[in-house]
């Protein structure tokens, strides 16, 4: 059931989804343009794939604590590193354009909710060096694995906290004046994600940009999805079906678009 309603809905994302032509904002069309369609290859990209490929290949056992809407693919809680990697990490493509849009933004600050095995993080991290990047995981065994893949990169300002977002989220907001650049990756529940994006919404400013994930992963996803887009303080989404961008821009028409990813 779930394939079918996914493809359907992936069906309907297509036939509404436009490229860089014909956008009648400047903002929406430089992003297009010079950021999600910028396909050119980096340096970075080949370090953080070469670790995700070391994690394609461990056969090592852990213990899974989900503490959210589970898996549509295994919901076993004993599974191997590489299965985890397979199914679960960000694919390259998707994973190498939020290294775009937070090289492009250069934000001070990142949280990111669900660490999984880490590769995301170092792109993220990789993306704006300067950053804080506070990654939150509500797996432990998980999360050892991640700061594995943190020390072959050699990276040291990822902040990497463990435990129920519910407990951990709240600090990291309180904590920072404002917020920068937030993808939430995690849960995957509506009203765990509207409760995510609600905390978040006292510390947002013109140029903060919130991220969610799999904004169709299941009827509720798709529910919160429009329950954010139809904020006042939310001025321009972009709908990628994978993730939803968003962002609080003053003086910006509210406007909601749907982008061929």
């Amino acid at each position: 059931m779930f394939n079918i309603r996914f493809a359907k809905d992936y069906l309907l994302y297509r036939l509404k989804a436009k490229s860089r032509h014909g956008l009648h904002s400047p903002f929406v069309y430089r992003l297009v343009d010079k950021v999600i369609y910028d396909f050119d290859a980096q340096k970075v990209y080949q370090t953080v794939e070469n670790i995700r490929n070391g994690l394609l290949n461990d056969d090592r056992m852990i213990t899974i604590t989900d503490l959210g809407a589970g898996s549509h693919v295994n919901n076993n809680k004993q599974k191997r590193i590489a299965d985890i990697a397979k199914n679960a990490l960000k694919p390259p493509r998707l994973a190498q354009l939020l290294y775009r849009l937070v090289a492009d933004l250069q934000p001070a600050n990142i949280i990111e909710l669900g660490t999984c095995l880490g590769t995301t993080s170092i792109y993220l991290q990789q993306a704006a060096p300067s950053a804080k990047v506070y990654t939150l995981e509500g797996c432990p065994e998980t999360a050892k694995i991640a700061k594995e893949s943190f020390k072959k990169a050699a990276l040291n300002n990822i902040e990497l906290i463990t435990g129920n977002f519910d407990d951990t989220l709240p600090g990291v907001i309180d904590g920072l004046d404002k917020l920068d650049f937030v993808f939430i990756d995690g849960n995957h529940q509506k009203d765990a994600t509207l409760k995510y994006f609600e905390w978040c919404l006292p510390k947002v400013h013109e140029h903060t940009l919130l991220i969610f994930d799999d904004i169709y992963w299941s009827e509720g996803m798709k529910e919160a999805w429009a329950e954010i887009k139809a904020h006042p303080q939310v001025t321009v989404t972009v709908d990628l079906f994978w993730i939803g961008l968003v962002y609080f821009r003053k003086g910006q028409v509210k406007e909601d678009f749907v982008i061929r990813f």
